[in-house]
């Protein structure tokens, strides 16, 4: 495979500015208030019918002269009733705009490309190596495949759907999806076979099996979920809704009975004014809950565009709020709290034997072995004995896979057979020649488990020479978010397959609360069942297909990119950057959707609760006169107070659309904390926020003279 790439990567489409992100999300705002689409939410839909009724009596009141309220103060109040429902669509269109703009990003790469499919009868291994083979294939468009179709892909050649490799291994640009320009090596087998439509290889060749239907890929879903249009609400939000519009029904009864009441004390008394019907309607608006009526979906919407911008596909908006109320995190040791590839860092000889000849026959061992371990073992013996690389082929040697029987690998010579592998592997094959394990072999394994690291041990024939100590290094800075996660009340549970002694000496390091070691597919599906069973919300990452069942059973289960087919179906999210640490960032952005949503409903109800005192006085004072003693900021007249609450009400959505769109800030403390510093900090400052704002709104009316 070459080294370099056959074409630059692609640079990723900017992101729209700010103000052409504004502009067209004022737009949308005015088609939002289309009825079909407003009824969607009955709070704001009560706010566009009486906005369309106080429309109504200004114009009756303006043609005739006869209406119950003076024409300018009716129009200021449906203005103003027009502005709050605008305002609400706004901050939903904001939202869906940055989506938008992603998804039109997105569209660019998921363009119908030619595409060479294999015929049924086709003998795909002969793809490779034989161009007769591949002279036979069909040219068809991207649209025309379906899902178990084989498509050879070559260096420079766009792929056109989503597909599992089954042949070849290549470098593939994944910029268009991931952002990020490095090529990624994709190959048949293991846990990084996994393509995605709209890619570019950048080197050799592919053979590809089609795992989508048109429509059905990673793109497609992707673009469905960040433009928003087919997001399904929740079942937290479908909940609030009934809620808000259970409340939105009885003010609405509570308002209606209001003028008969008002009618019969004036006639009683023969004294004051009847209500007016624009003060009733301006008195609804500021009873139901319009702030979250208004900001509710903004919020849903704006939580999908976070997981989006960190590269991750939920199939659902239920796994990213079960992401929020997770309390217990799976996390696979390799990738996630290690830095991945475990180095040689140390070569421990049996007593008796020198330390060069354990550092000669462990690097003729490794001389062939491509892994990252391997390569390791002959660095650290060039660096430490001086030893340089050798042809095998010069030294007349045949290189021995490592295979998961065997679970050794080395090098057979002329005179010598050289194994390293488990412990347990080259004892039993230097039994096999005659030979035993020397208990100070045993010592030094035991050594090196409790040290954290991993050993292999090097035997030459039935000689054993020594051990060489693989160190797996904890990423910086994960033990503090360990830390960060316990204080939210998030247990953290390291998965491994490591055995118990060296599983725990690395879960001390990395500072996980719990481990569960010699991990197979029963064993974490039998752990998460009973956690579950315990009442907890698990969240897990996994790529292979050993990982599907766990996958399928947790509560959020993000499965990676590059894994295999099985695993991303039986995810609820899929990471685009195959990042497994990204598990952390999804429980933070989780709970910051459901601390938003939460912050923003107390501020709202505890608002209302503010407006009361101000608007039901300056309603009813000329009804009943007692009223007058509730009116605590002395505003400058009834019309004023009522016109000032309903500018109030509409401004304070806008002032909040921040809020709603970037989301409350997220601390490092458990739910009982949270919940109460969003009590006091949203509910307080609900109640407060409103009497001053109202009263300066006040001042500026009569001041200058509008009422």
């Amino acid at each position: 495979m070459s080294a370099e790439p056959a074409t630059a990567p692609a640079p990723r489409p900017a992101a729209p500015s700010l103000r052409a992100l504004t502009a067209a999300a004022a737009v949308e705002a005015v088609r939002k208030l289309d009825p079909r689409r407003m009824i969607r939410n009955p709070v704001m839909f009560v706010v566009e019918v009486g906005s369309a009724f106080t429309t109504l009596l200004f114009v009756h009141a303006a043609a005739t002269g006869a209406g119950d309220a003076p024409p300018a103060f009716i129009l200021m109040v449906s203005a103003w009733l027009w502005f709050t429902v605008l305002f609400a669509n706004f901050a939903e269109a904001m939202a869906e705009g940055r989506g938008k703009a992603q998804a039109d990003s997105l569209r660019r790469a998921r363009q119908a490309v030619p595409a060479r499919r294999a015929l049924p009868d086709a003998d795909l291994s002969a793809l490779g190596r034989d161009p007769a083979a591949r002279a036979a294939l069909q040219t068809v468009s991207s649209a025309a495949l379906r899902k178990g179709d084989v498509l050879w892909v070559e260096a420079g050649e766009q792929l056109p759907c989503d597909g599992e490799v089954i042949e070849g291994i290549a470098a593939v640009d994944e910029s268009a999806i991931t952002g990020e320009s490095a090529p990624v090596i994709r190959e048949s087998g293991g846990d990084r076979s996994a393509v995605t439509g709209g890619t570019r290889l950048l080197s050799d060749w592919l053979v590809v099996r089609v795992s989508a239907d048109p429509g059905g890929g990673f793109l497609d879903r992707m673009i469905q979920l960040v433009e928003g249009a087919r997001r399904t609400k929740t079942p937290n939000e479908l909940a609030l809704d009934v809620l808000l519009a259970s409340l939105t029904i009885i003010f609405l009864l509570a308002t209606a009975t209001l003028l008969p009441f008002s009618q019969f004390a004036v006639a009683q008394s023969g004294q004051g004014e009847v209500v007016s019907l624009t003060v009733l309607v301006a008195l609804l608006v500021c009873l139901i809950p319009t702030t979250i009526g208004g900001l509710l979906s903004a919020i849903g919407v704006a939580g999908m565009d976070r997981m989006v911008q960190a590269n991750v596909i939920a199939t659902s908006g239920r796994a990213v709020e079960a992401a929020g109320d997770v309390d217990i995190l799976l996390l696979d040791k390799t990738g996630t709290i290690t830095l991945g590839n475990r180095q040689a860092t140390a070569l421990l000889p049996t007593p008796g034997v020198r330390p060069d000849d354990l550092a000669e026959a462990a690097q003729l061992a490794s001389l062939a072995d491509e892994t990252p371990e391997g390569r390791s073992v002959v660095v650290l013996a060039k660096e430490r004995h001086g030893l340089r690389g050798r042809a095998l082929d010069e030294l007349g040697a045949r290189f021995v896979p490592f295979t998961a029987q065997t679970r050794m690998s080395g090098v057979d010579t002329a005179t010598r057979q050289i194994r390293k592998g488990a412990a347990d592997a080259v004892r039993r094959h230097v039994q096999a020649l005659g030979g035993v394990m020397p208990p100070a072999v045993d010592a030094l394994v035991d050594q090196v488990a409790r040290a954290g690291g991993t050993p292999l041990v090097v035997a030459d024939g039935a000689a054993v020479l020594g051990v060489i100590q693989l160190q797996d290094i904890v990423k910086g800075g994960i033990r503090e978010r360990f830390a960060e996660l316990r204080r939210m009340g998030i247990r953290t549970v390291m998965i491994t397959g490591d055995n118990p002694v060296t599983a725990a000496a690395i879960a001390a390091e990395a500072g996980v609360d719990d481990f569960l070691a010699e991990a197979t597919p029963e064993a974490k599906l039998a752990m998460i069942r009973s956690l579950q069973a315990e009442g907890h919300l698990v969240a897990m990452t996994g790529d292979g297909t050993n990982d599907a069942p766990a996958l399928a059973q947790a509560d959020v289960a993000v499965a990676m990119n590059t894994g295999t087919q099985a695993a991303k179906e039986a995810g609820n999210m899929v990471d685009l950057d195959s990042n497994p640490t990204k598990l952390l960032r999804i429980v933070e952005i989780g709970k910051q959707l459901l601390i938003t949503r939460g912050a923003l409903t107390t501020f709202s109800v505890a608002n209302d609760v503010a407006k009361y005192f101000v608007i039901i006085p300056a309603a009813f004072v000329s009804t009943y006169p007692a009223l007058g003693a509730l009116d605590l900021l002395q505003l400058g007249s009834p019309t004023s107070a009522v016109l000032s609450a309903v500018i109030f009400n509409a401004l304070i959505i806008i002032g909040l659309i921040p809020v709603a769109l970037r989301g409350v800030q997220v601390r490092a403390a458990p739910a009982a904390a949270l919940l109460s510093r969003n009590l006091l900090v949203f509910g307080l400052g609900g109640v407060i926020l409103p009497f001053p704002c109202i009263k300066l709104i006040d001042l500026i009316l009569t001041r200058s003279g509008l009422v």
